[in-house]
């Protein structure tokens, strides 16, 4: 397993904890992200991995990333949610388009200008599909090399559903989500196989500042980049876990059918978390993937 610290932005060679910078928008004013080199920066080509809500990244990530750093060469640097592992909280109204700006703010703190390749969980890969349309980056749009869309989708959930969450955290906190995200997280047996990353998992939503939680929720009920697929021209990996029934198999057969040239895998053994649940069996996919980009 690879390891994680924090440390100041700009270390070479270290594991980086770094805040997104003013790059003049409203997302990246607003949002100030933490990241996490989850193996050591040496200058070659860039992964950047994002987490599913409730989740820290390195928690999510960290084995999977060291895997793929192995045996395709690319350096992995991972984000986290605000108020989600060590970002700053934000209970101020964002969306994705914001985070996905903070992003790029992100990897300009540590590769100023230089293009990635973004691979994200639930709402990190809502994110990833909000970089692959581009258009709410401008300029830095053709920065974004490829996106790994792993257990999300375009449009997830309903808006009616994500407010209820939001509010339903806000009065009773993080911990009231432990119990039903335990048994959407993750695929039968795992808990039992895997007992302290699924606990590390976990105790990283039950101590989630409850108001960030909520705020990305009103993010995801205005999420919805259906209309938007078919513009996508960069490539684009869906990756679901077979007993997801956040985001079903079906649903990510059907998101991959809507963008240009998209491949789809379907990891067995995994549920909504896969990185974390199947972290050799991603890897893998990803490192056939991410070779073809080369």
């Amino acid at each position: 397993m690879s390891s994680s610290t924090d440390t100041d932005a700009g270390t070479s060679g270290t594991d980086a904890g770094t805040r997104g910078t003013d790059a003049g928008t409203r997302g990246t004013d607003l949002l100030a992200l933490r990241g996490h080199w989850l193996t050591p920066d040496t200058g070659r080509d860039l992964l950047v991995v994002g987490p599913s809500l409730g989740t820290g990244v390195v928690a999510l990530w960290d084995e999977c990333a060291g895997s793929v750093a192995a045996g395709v060469g690319f350096d992995v640097l991972g984000w986290d949610l605000p108020g989600h592992g060590d970002s700053d909280p934000c209970d101020e109204p964002f969306t994705l388009e914001d985070v996905a700006r903070a992003v790029v703010a992100l990897v300009d703190v540590v590769r100023p200008g230089e293009g990635f390749v973004h691979a994200g969980v639930s709402v990190g890969g809502a994110v990833g599909l909000v970089l692959a349309v581009g258009d709410a980056l401008g300029s830095s749009a053709q920065r974004v090399r490829g996106s790994v869309v792993c257990c999300s989708g375009a449009r997830i959930g309903t808006p009616e559903g994500w407010h209820e969450r939001a509010d339903l955290v806000r009065r009773a906190g993080t911990p009231v989500m432990v119990e039903g995200s335990a048994q959407r997280w993750f695929a039968p047996g795992f808990l039992e196989r895997e007992p302290r990353t699924g606990t590390g998992l976990l105790t990283t939503l039950q101590h989630a500042d409850k108001d960030s939680y909520a705020r990305v929720c009103e993010a995801l009920a205005q999420h919805d980049v259906v209309d938007r697929l078919g513009a996508i021209t960069v490539p684009v990996l869906v990756l679901g876990g077979r007993h997801d029934a956040v985001c079903t198999p079906e649903q990510q057969q059907e998101l991959a059918g809507q963008i240009p040239g998209a491949s789809l895998v379907i990891v067995e053994g995994a549920a909504h978390l896969a990185p974390a649940e199947q972290p050799t069996e991603v890897a893998g996919v990803l490192l056939d993937w991410l070779e073809g980009l080369r």
